[in-house]
């Protein structure tokens, strides 16, 4: 017990350093995250010494069960491929210019139409792709008409990690917490709308308070414009996009799991682009891109650290950690705990370990949202920060450390009072 308490927390702590420290290595032309690299070398330590033996992780991962990790990274990243060709087809780019062209010199305008926007497409989409999405775009905007853009990388990544919540498929965490604890997406989307909404009222106020100064200066309209690139692509990808969420809804009551629906949809979509630019004779570039950025370096950190927490449950360090945090209370011990936990090893490992500490719903519910929350208060907290930090520094936009963790505080500390007390209210009534 005592090894694997010592290599998991070496692990975790390595981990933290990579993503603060050295987060990329160059072999040739190719960059690789060192963050995932650490933890499949923790993950073989364990494996190499028995301390998670090898038949345990493959009795879990051939279950057939809804916590299965395979089936959640099908899930992950078929939806993940919906989101992307739409990207890549100019949607969401093509929406930031309306949304900054219809400002007309008010920066508060600007402000108010961005954060909706983000919401709005965080909610159908996910957090991730919107953050990957919109963060140059927030750079080059600002620079370009000459404003202060914190106030918008602050809305834009508080935004996206906060509406996120809304349904299972926002965020990776909220699929695998949700689904191990066999919860559908109709139910999901029932219990925590109201969280969700009321954790986005109070977080716009709070946004609003913290930089209304600062929106007063007007703004220098930009000239950025960006056209649909292809508007049969469009159709088709928002098509393939509305019709998977149908049949997400549906899931639990036609009784098809929701990883197959997903995998169905994206297989649909290749097939559909494919035949489309075959006729057209063009456009392979959008699914070319399309599957080169989805995030693979993502399968062998969330692997690993599943093989990580399968030697903490096998040596009975969760079942401790359950007895520590006790049944009483489950909607603000989990909540705060995930949320504080998401920052030490990262919310997608919490997830992992926490899906086997909930003791009931309320506290799978309230885990939800302390790994979407905790996202705010530091870079490693989710791999949602680590992508945007690392947007900011390419884009030569100044964004410390410091002002992540200053503004992260500020804003995350309400929100999670806020959407937790709401959540112990519904709960409490239903």
């Amino acid at each position: 017990m005592v090894a694997t308490i010592i290599i998991s927390i070496i692990t975790f702590l390595l981990v933290t350093l990579s993503i603060l420290f050295f987060p990329q290595i160059k072999i040739g032309k190719v960059k690789l995250g060192t963050y995932w690299i650490i933890a499949l070398v923790g993950a073989l330590i364990l494996l190499a010494f028995s301390l998670a033996p090898i038949d345990e992780v493959w009795r879990e991962l051939t279950a057939n069960s809804s916590v299965n990790p395979l089936k959640i990274i099908t899930l992950f990243f078929s939806m993940t491929l919906l989101s992307v060709f739409l990207d890549e087809v100019g949607l969401f780019k093509h929406l930031a210019c309306l949304a900054a062209k219809k400002a007309n010199k008010n920066q508060f305008t600007l402000f108010v139409v961005l954060y909706g926007l983000t919401a709005l497409l965080t909610i159908f989409t996910s957090n991730d792709i919107v953050i990957l999405t919109f963060t140059p775009f927030i750079c080059f905007f600002c620079k370009n008409s000459k404003i202060n853009p914190i106030p918008y990388l602050v809305a834009e990544f508080t935004a996206a990690n906060t509406w996120s919540l809304m349904l299972i498929i926002g965020n990776p965490t909220n699929i695998y917490l949700a689904t191990s604890a066999h919860i559908g997406f109709f139910e999901y989307f029932q219990t925590m709308a109201l969280p969700t909404l009321c954790a986005g009222l109070v977080e716009f106020t709070v946004l609003i308070l913290l930089f209304h100064r600062k929106l007063r200066v007007p703004l220098t309209p930009s000239e950025e414009e960006s056209p649909i690139k292809n508007k049969p692509a469009l159709v088709i990808g928002l098509v393939h996009l509305f019709v998977c969420l149908g049949f997400l809804i549906a899931s639990s009551y036609i009784n098809i799991e929701m990883w197959i629906i997903a995998l169905v949809c994206a297989l649909s979509l290749l097939l559909s682009a494919s035949l489309l630019f075959l006729i057209k004779k063009g456009g392979w570039s959008y699914l070319g891109e399309s599957v080169k950025k989805l995030p693979y370096q993502l399968i062998p950190f969330f692997l690993s650290m599943f093989v990580i927490v399968v030697a903490i449950n096998y040596q009975g360090i969760a079942a401790k950690i359950a007895e520590a945090l006790g049944h009483s209370n489950a909607i603000w011990t989990y909540g705060f705990s995930s949320f504080f936990v998401s920052n030490l090893i990262n919310n997608i490992p919490m997830s992992i370990l926490f899906s086997d500490l909930c003791a009931n719903n309320a506290a799978v519910y309230a885990s939800i949202i302390g790994s979407n929350i905790g996202a705010f208060l530091t870079p490693t907290g989710a791999l949602a920060g680590i992508m945007f930090t690392n947007l900011v520094k390419e884009h030569d936009t100044k964004y410390s450390f410091a002002d992540f963790v200053k503004y992260g505080a500020i804003v995350s500390f309400p929100i999670i009072t806020a959407s937790l007390l709401v959540l112990n209210l519904s709960v409490g009534f239903a």
